[in-house]
């Protein structure tokens, strides 16, 4: 059945998704945004002083004062940490005949990810993170991708499109979660011709939407979840100005299993900072503003000194006779006066000695920065000492990244929520077999994969009864790209190794239990290498 015949039916038949049911969601979601506001005003706020300070929304007044960039440095050095720990997954199985599988997933969704942009994607959902403390990734299926066929899409959501109850403390547990678009009204007539009535953008019962003078309309992608039979199932409607564009519980494909069948939201949000009962958090903004502001007024005071003390003035009497034009001409060999020049009458004004006290409270004040919001000297590789072995410099850094650490284990958390989405998305969608490309260490291969072996199926135990059984996976995370001085930290630990015999075949035995004590990346493969006797 074509979804514009659901909105055809006829008769006594009434759909579950009508205009009485969109109307009270509209309420709803005007309710929660009316509740939410606080949270609005501050993301907006931090967003101005943001632009105001680096942007090109800078005043002039800003720009003329100028405003110095520790905050900046802090945020720019934090997602440097975060692209450097860009993370990359293995599923692991749960039991042993999901081992393949596990593997196979592990080497397509990387390769799903990357279709999505997903750097670029991370990297503008950091950047997001960091400023305003929360940021979110949807994982949708999207019927127009891979020219109709339909593919997984992961994007991030902008935190102003989307509400869910304020009042809970994970998403998951919100009866009905909103996000929000603004959609070109032309281009939505022509997407729902069957169903859309156009007069309908003139009026807006619920106050919530915006009107059509301006060409766009607010469309309203709307989950919820219902019970059914002691099963919580996740249901979607889109609708615009009180008009159903479409709905799963009308829809017969998707009225009795859902719209996704993992159930749950495709929201994940990543928090820096948490706040006590609240989904949200706050980012380096609200911690580094006010010594930010501090350091400026300082700043600004130190220059209005020096432009004091760097210019030469005098005090004159009226009385002094001397041609001030010529007097302030540095081109004139000859200055004219009337009368003798007394010093009383002609004297320079001098600026006070400046208080050195002012210096070491600008400098108390960028250290406080720097300290509440973890960015210290060491992590940015300014060390003293004479230090310079990669493994010494990486030791004092990682000793000085425990809040970076916090904050890379949070997106983490963050991303592994996003992949056993997109497993789930695998399992739900992925009839058909799909090609992906696999890159090898000596090249690439193609990979052929669908969701039969992760299907639900019915399992025979040995005592006759059988029971539904579903492949489940963990997923393990690991920095995808390591920086130069990590990597030149593990070739220095390599060599030490290789210099005190570690790798001689005689010490075999030492070696293996060594490195049994031991976890860096690819010791499985120096294990197996070992063991093998390759090394030498």
């Amino acid at each position: 059945m074509q979804i514009k015949d659901i909105f055809k039916k006829k008769g006594s038949e009434r759909l579950p998704i009508t205009k009485e049911e969109i109307a009270k969601a509209a309420r709803i979601l005007r309710d929660w945004r009316a509740a939410r506001r606080p949270l609005d005003s501050r993301l907006q706020s931090d967003e101005i002083y943001w632009q105001g300070r680096y942007g090109s929304q800078a005043p002039a007044q800003v720009r003329d004062l100028g405003c110095s960039a520790w905050m900046f440095n802090s945020i720019a050095n934090r997602h440097a940490d975060m692209m450097d720990h860009m993370p990359t997954c293995t599923c692991l199985p749960r039991e042993q005949s999901d081992r393949e599988q596990a593997e196979m997933l592990s080497q397509i969704i990387p390769v799903i990810l990357d279709r999505c942009g997903f750097e670029a994607l991370y990297s503008d959902h950091m950047w997001y993170k960091l400023k305003h403390g929360v940021s979110a990734f949807g994982v949708f299926w999207n019927n127009r991708l891979e020219n109709g066929f339909g593919d997984i899409d992961v994007r991030r959501v902008e935190m102003s499109n989307l509400y869910f109850d304020p009042s809970v403390r994970d998403l998951q547990q919100s009866k009905h979660l909103f996000l929000l678009a603004e959609v070109d009204t032309e281009e939505l007539e022509q997407s729902y011709p069957a169903y859309f009535e156009r007069n309908t953008f003139k009026t807006d019962p619920e106050g919530i939407f915006f009107g059509a003078d301006d060409g766009k309309t607010l469309v309203v992608d709307w989950y919820y979840k219902k019970t059914v039979d002691g099963r919580e199932l996740l249901h979607y409607c889109k609708f615009a100005d009180g008009v159903v564009l479409y709905a799963s519980e009308n829809d017969p494909v998707y009225k009795n299993r859902g719209w996704y069948d993992h159930g749950m939201y495709p929201i994940v949000l990543d928090i820096m900072y948490p706040e006590q009962g609240s989904c949200f958090g706050f980012g380096m903004i609200a911690v580094a503003k006010q010594p930010q502001i501090y350091i400026d007024r300082l700043d600004a005071n130190f220059m209005e000194y020096a432009d004091w003390a760097s210019k030469v003035r005098f005090w004159a009497k009226k009385s002094l006779g001397v041609n001030q034009e010529d007097f302030l001409d540095l081109d004139q060999r000859i200055v004219e006066v009337e009368g003798d020049i007394e010093e009383e009458k002609l004297q320079q004004i001098r600026v006070g000695t400046f208080d050195q006290g002012l210096l070491t409270l600008k400098k108390l004040k960028i250290d406080e920065l720097k300290e509440t919001t973890g960015n210290r000297d060491v992590s940015q590789g300014s060390l003293s000492g004479g230090i310079t072995a990669a493994t010494a410099i990486k030791a004092l850094q990682e000793a000085g990244n425990k809040n970076a650490r916090d904050v890379i284990a949070a997106s983490n958390r963050a991303y592994i929520g996003v992949v056993q989405l997109v497993i789930e998305l695998i399992r739900q969608f992925y009839s058909g077999a799909r090609t992906f490309r696999i890159t090898r260490e000596n090249g690439y291969e193609f990979l052929q994969y669908d969701n039969a072996g992760i299907l639900e199926k019915e399992v025979l135990q040995a005592n006759g009864a059988t029971y539904m059984r579903k492949p489940v996976f963990d997923v393990a995370v690991r920095a995808r790209v390591a920086n130069p001085l990590t990597q030149e930290a593990a070739n220095e630990f390599a060599m030490a190794l290789y210099d005190k015999g570690a790798f001689s075949p005689e010490q075999r035995q030492q070696t293996l239990i060594m490195l049994e004590m031991m976890d860096f990346d690819g010791i499985g493969k120096v294990k197996q290498m070992v063991r093998e006797g390759h090394a030498v």
